[in-house]
C-alpha cells in the first residue's frame, strides 16, 4: 500500500478509535490522524508478531482495518495516560 492509503486508513482508524473511546483529548485532527497512522503500523506489527499473520494485505482487506483500529485504540489509551499525567503534574 502507498503512503496515501496509509494516511487515509490512519485518518479513518483514528476517528473510529476516538468514537470507541470518547472523551477529552488534547490535540485535534492532526493528533488523531497521527495516532491512527501509527496505530495502523502498530496493529500490523502486533498481528505479525503475536499471531504470525500478515495483517497488512491491502486497503480493502478486513484484517488491515481491524489491525489499524486496534493499534489506534492502544495508542490512544497510551496517549491519554501520558498526556493526562502531564496535565495533573
Amino acid at each position: 500500500m502507498g503512503i496515501i492509503a496509509w494516511i487515509l486508513i490512519g485518518l479513518i482508524a483514528g476517528f473510529i478509535a476516538k468514537a470507541l473511546m470518547p472523551g477529552k483529548d488534547p490535540g485535534g485532527i492532526i493528533i488523531t490522524t497521527l495516532i491512527g497512522i501509527a496505530g495502523g503500523l502498530l496493529g500490523g506489527w502486533l498481528g505479525k508478531v503475536i499471531f504470525g499473520v500478515d495483517s497488512i494485505d491491502g486497503f480493502f482487506e478486513l484484517s488491515t482495518w481491524i489491525a489499524a483500529i486496534i493499534g489506534s485504540v492502544i495508542l490512544l489509551v497510551l496517549y491519554r495516560l501520558v498526556a493526562g499525567n502531564r496535565r495533573h503534574s
